[in-house]
């Protein structure tokens, strides 16, 4: 392994490639425009290929929806996904019965296992201003021991998350978001750890040996960090840089925004060298290491049981589907909250005004 904590660098594409134990990392930033009365754009949407728009025309995209923008009902069988919603909302319905309006820092926690169906779509509230959303979703693999897990829906609401933030000898901050993992700042070995959020329970990220990490990390201009190793044997890490000028790594300099493959056992300096503030999202974790098999929202370990999983749904619609349109929104209040499917209603501790960020 060469002694360079850098491994490789690749560009940062619309969907950015991942290492076992993720499969992949969708980044949605669209400029939306001011919302209309059916919480679409108001905007005319013609030129775009409607149900099927990836166009970032004007500098957004309908994707697959046909009102609102967001991606109406859809099956997913033996993984997990991660949403982290930075700006604006998404608003979430499945076949378990769960439904949940969540942005502003939120995190849905969604394990598919044996099979689940949700929309997850974008409501433009704000009629009199634009609508901007931005988020990342993270697919996490699940072992073949527990692809056939029951589905679980769980929420990380933004005023739990832990954040650390972290000044180095010029006053310059670095902030780092623990979605997952846990963070011992490096050079404090008597400082305790944040204490880390619950993952579900059958996530590769609730075996403590598995290491996985889900961090979103920013930095001021001119700041300076040291990233700490990872704790677990085997462990990878990739830091992806996508916002800011320039920055050096390990003493490397980079100007461009990518995927940095990091050595996961050796502690890495990071300076951001840009006149703007820099932000990282870092995915860890130990690989699974088994054969994956992957036929759009299906991921299992072979062709058989992709086969399987198709059929399946085709059969049983994984529960059917019990909301009455394929692209369900939650009305006009932007009171995020979350329902779940044995009917408790849990809301964030804030009020309705400061509910958008």
């Amino acid at each position: 392994m060469s002694s360079h904590p850098i491994l490789s660098i690749q560009p940062l594409g619309f969907t950015w490639e991942t290492v076992d134990p993720f499969l992949f990392c969708a980044y949605h930033d669209d400029a939306y425009p001011k919302g209309n009365a059916q919480l679409g754009p108001q905007a005319s949407l013609a030129g775009r290929q409607m149900g099927q728009d990836f166009s970032r025309k004007d500098g957004w995209s309908m994707y697959h929806g046909q009102t609102v923008p967001g991606f109406p009902a859809h099956p997913h069988r033996g993984f997990e996904t991660v949403t982290i919603v930075r700006k604006g909302l998404i608003d979430h319905s499945d076949s378990l019965g769960a439904r949940a309006r969540f942005g502003g820092g939120d995190v849905q926690w969604l394990t598919a296992g044996h099979g689940v169906v949700h929309s997850e779509m974008f409501p433009l509230l704000q009629a009199d201003v634009d609508n901007p959303l931005e988020l990342f979703q993270i697919w996490l693999n699940l072992p073949a021991r527990d692809k056939m897990a029951a589905p679980y829906f769980t929420m990380l609401w933004a005023e739990q998350i832990p954040r650390q933030t972290l000044t180095d000898a010029h006053g310059l901050n670095t902030e780092v978001a623990v979605i997952a993992g846990r963070l011992q700042e490096a050079g404090a070995p008597a400082q305790a750890p944040l204490a880390p959020l619950a993952p579900p329970p059958n996530s590769w990220a609730a075996q403590a040996e598995a290491d996985v990490a889900i961090w979103t990390i920013r930095m001021d201009a001119g700041a300076t960090w040291t990233l700490p190793a990872a704790t677990g044997a085997g462990t990878r890490r990739t830091l992806y840089f996508f916002k800011g000028n320039t920055l050096t790594v390990a003493g490397q300099p980079i100007s461009h925004h990518g995927a940095l493959e990091l050595r996961a056992d050796a502690e890495v300096k990071l300076h951001n060298t840009g006149s703007m503030e820099a932000e990282f999202l870092l995915l860890q974790g130990r690989p699974i290491g088994e054969p994956v098999a992957q036929h759009g929202p299906f991921v299992m370990n072979t062709r058989a049981e992709i086969s399987q999983a198709i059929a399946d749904y085709q059969r049983t619609q994984f529960g059917g589907w019990p909301w009455p349109d394929e692209a369900p929104v939650h009305g006009h209040d932007p009171v995020r909250f979350a329902t779940h499917p044995d009917g408790r209603t849990e809301q964030p501790a804030v009020t309705a005004s400061a509910s958008q960020k």
